[in-house]
């Protein structure tokens, strides 16, 4: 079961977005995170005129390591550390290290 996934609201601790909020679009398996808004790179790209692309520069958001971002907390409204609790059906859920909330509601 993966700490962090896709649709999560994360916060990133490092960095040069570092306190900025986003969205995952992706997690990828090597533990890298596609975040909306976050590590954007600009790319430069060439123009190919028989599919009508242009060339030019474009922004593009590449991944940020898994270790970079917390999952934010709604309700302390800050990140904070995920773990996993096996319920009393033998069922895991996502819970919040520092006040053992439920992730997934």
């Amino acid at each position: 079961m993966n700490k962090i996934r896709k649709g999560d609201e994360v916060i990133v601790t490092t960095g040069k977005d570092k306190g900025r909020r986003g969205t995952v679009l992706e997690v990828h398996a090597d533990g890298r995170l596609l975040v909306e808004g976050i590590n954007i790179a600009k790319k430069h790209t060439k123009g190919n005129p028989q599919m009508g692309e242009p060339g030019g520069i474009i922004d593009k958001a590449m991944p940020i390591d898994e270790s970079n971002v917390l999952v934010f907390n709604p309700k302390s409204k800050k990140g904070e550390r995920v773990g996993i609790r096996v319920e009393g059906d033998g069922s895991k859920v996502r819970v919040f290290k520092g006040t053992g909330d439920v992730v997934d509601i």
